[in-house]
């Protein structure tokens, strides 16, 4: 059964039911090896998919995010472990394989929710995080597409979107890290500038769980040439090659009804430049979108 392709109402009693048995036997059920965290509008769907289809990684059951770690830290780790693989899965992929199983999931908030990261650190001390990067100006203007056509914002003007923006966030970080219990629709569905500030977040990403274990990929490789860069997300993951890869496709993009006006183009470029500064020693080279 395809849970994607049932209605809404189906959906939801699917997933219920899965979690409900999950919590039943969430002490025979696997935590993740590694997550995607982010960044939002950059190719995650397209990379989990890929991961996905490895044979050695089980993927969380039903759901590419659990968002666990950002607004559902609440529910408790027994329903986090509801998500994923039964331990006995793990052990027939390795006996089949010869090496560990290994199961994720994709949650790209978690790049910007200010307790997340800690979170993962302390109840995943071993998971290595994946994190994908894209020209910060495309990335803001996609992400704005996806937030109106979802009915997420209102206002469908991008620089006015822009213009809102701080008086939308004003303070909503500071809450956010005071208070575990509070949720800021604003800060995840809004913060258009601040979420290409890639350096930013990994900084303190590698402060709680050390930045050997952060992978940092750019899209624009990894969907113009997706096989080496797979290669790598491989090899620091641990798993082992395979002869054949899985089909590279492009998900969850959005066609456009208009390009960004120039104006608006090159001042969020020049905002983005000190950021991007930033990120190549992360990349140990320009980021792509600067080049030339």
């Amino acid at each position: 059964m395809n849970v994607r392709n049932l209605p809404a109402p189906m959906k939801a009693v699917v997933h219920l039911g899965s979690r409900s048995f999950g919590r039943l036997t969430s002490d025979q059920r696997m935590l993740p090896s590694f997550l995607i965290c982010g960044g939002q509008r950059c190719g995650t769907t397209s990379l989990y998919r890929a991961m996905s289809a490895h044979p050695v990684v089980l993927k969380a059951v039903l759901h590419k995010g659990v968002h666990y770690f950002d607004t559902s830290y609440h529910r408790g780790i027994d329903w986090y472990r509801a998500h994923f693989p039964a331990r006995r899965a793990a052990e027939k992929v390795a006996e089949r394989y010869g090496v560990p199983a290994q199961t994720f999931e994709s949650s790209p908030y978690y790049m910007y929710h200010p307790q997340a990261v800690a979170r993962i650190a302390r109840d995943l001390p071993y998971a290595k995080i994946v994190v994908l990067v894209r020209d910060p100006v495309e990335r803001a203007y996609s992400q704005h597409h996806h937030e109106v056509a979802r009915g997420f914002d209102t206002e469908r003007d991008f620089g006015a979107a822009l213009a809102l923006e701080p008086a939308r966030l004003h303070r909503q970080e500071e809450r956010l890290a005071a208070d575990p219990e509070y949720y800021s629709f604003a800060h995840q569905h809004h913060a258009y500038r601040a979420r290409g500030e890639y350096a930013r977040y990994l900084s303190v990403m590698a402060q709680h769980v050390g930045r050997e274990r952060i992978h940092v990929v750019e899209s624009e490789r990894f969907f113009a040439d997706p096989e080496p860069v797979y290669d790598e997300v491989c090899r620091f993951l641990g798993l082992p090659p395979q002869l054949e890869r899985p089909a590279f496709e492009r998900h969850n993009a959005r066609p456009r009804q208009a390009d960004m006006d120039p104006g608006l183009r090159r001042e969020l470029r020049a905002y983005y430049q000190p950021h991007d500064e930033a990120l190549a020693s992360w990349l140990r080279h320009t980021p792509i979108w600067r080049r030339g």
